[in-house]
């Protein structure tokens, strides 16, 4: 049995009041924290010295390993730009855990992510959370599939418009859905009729047919009011769990979500307006949303945002009217709960994987840095201070 306590720290444990105490670790899991735990005896003791000590943060919407920085078209498997309906390609099979990324993230406390397949596709594919470390892809799983990808909007409508076929619109785009939901609807029913009897298994169908029995959440790409509309008209009819990406003008429609108890995903927060979706992104938009009592989570979209800035654009939501507690949530137990795997990560809790940051200090404060990271209660980075 291994054991390792954190003693000295400034714990924020995102779901509890923070406090000046020690953390005991036990086999890579949470077992004990508080103001008068007691060190176990044995235990490698690491002390803080009122350093801040947080749960690894939570990117639950980027391409990390499958648009790698610095590769150009060889390391781009974002998009598979051949057919509209691909819900059976995984971005599991795409990521490169050598992707730079992947430091990037442990240095800014990221230790878990949700790579998605891109926005091309009306339906683009699954989705998995992993964590930010590991040698390969495999042993870096957290959930597999941890949704569905669609895009509603301009860049489906785009792509094939350029090829000349359907979806060339948004009317279009929406059909392309809807048909593949009512035949993975009479998928199911046949394979559920047939029982062990069941032939001609078909991976798109099965995908589709995960969203349709609520395993997995539908993650739709939206920027603009009336993409969300339709967003949410299509779960309406089909009665899947729906998550907004993007959700850059949600603010608008803000109550439409909250009476579905839709989440939204916001971001990327730190980019220009560089297409008409994105006319009204804003860093207010965040606070305008939780201030609605819509949940939010913070995204990068990496490589859009580099994904060590994710903590920056927490902050800065902070400084257009976002509150602080909400922000810390929202990159920590909100995306962590989107991705279904709160049971294990997002805060500080007796029961839950040992995935935590030691920070210099306040981590939404600029200044402030991630100096040492683990993950299952593994060491799998530390800052080093560039030589003179």
């Amino acid at each position: 049995m291994s054991t390792t306590a954190f003693t000295h720290a400034h714990v924020v444990p995102v779901d509890g009041e923070p406090f000046d105490g020690t953390v005991v670790v036990t086999d890579g899991t949470i077992t004990a924290l508080g103001p008068d735990v007691t060190v176990p005896d044995g235990a490698d003791v690491i002390d803080a010295a009122g350093k801040w000590l947080l749960p690894g943060f939570v990117d639950a919407h980027v391409h990390l390993g499958t648009h790698e920085e610095a590769e150009g078209w060889a390391g781009d498997d974002t998009n598979e730009r051949t057919d509209p309906v691909t819900a059976h390609v995984r971005a599991l099979d795409a990521i490169n855990p050598a992707d730079l990324g992947f430091t990037d993230a442990l240095t800014g406390g990221v230790t878990t992510v949700n790579v998605n397949p891109g926005s091309a596709n009306p339906i683009g594919g699954l989705a998995v959370a992993i964590h930010t470390a590991g040698r390969t892809v495999d042993a870096m799983v957290v959930k597999s599939p941890a949704g569905l990808k669609s895009a509603l909007g301009e860049n489906a409508k785009r792509v094939y418009g350029d090829q000349k076929k359907m979806p060339s619109t948004r009317l279009g785009v929406a059909a392309v859905i809807r048909q593949a939901f009512v035949e993975a609807s009479n998928y199911r029913a046949t394979r559920d009729a047939a029982g062990d009897a069941f032939a001609g298994r078909d991976l798109k169908l099965d995908a589709l047919a995960m969203v349709l029995d609520r395993e997995i959440p539908w993650r739709q790409h939206c920027h603009r009011a009336d993409d969300i509309a339709t967003a949410v008209r299509i779960a309406d009819e089909f009665g899947y769990r729906l998550v907004i990406d993007h959700g850059t003008e949600a603010h608008l429609v803000a109550d439409l979500l909250v009476e579905r108890n839709i989440p939204v995903l916001i971001g990327p927060l730190m980019t220009t307006r560089s297409k008409v979706e994105l006319r009204n992104r804003s860093l207010r938009n965040p606070g305008l949303l939780a201030a609605a009592g819509v949940e939010i989570s913070i995204i990068t979209d990496h490589p859009v945002v580099p994904i060590n800035f994710l903590v920056h654009q927490a902050s800065l939501a902070v400084k257009e009217g976002l509150d602080r507690e909400t922000a810390l949530r929202s990159i920590t137990i909100n995306p962590a709960r989107v991705l279904g795997v709160d049971d294990r990560l997002g805060s500080l809790t007796p029961g839950k994987d040992a995935d935590v940051v030691l920070w210099s200090g306040d981590p939404l404060d600029l200044y402030s840095r991630a100096e040492q990271v683990w993950i299952g209660g593994t060491e799998v980075y530390r800052y080093e201070a560039p030589a003179a």
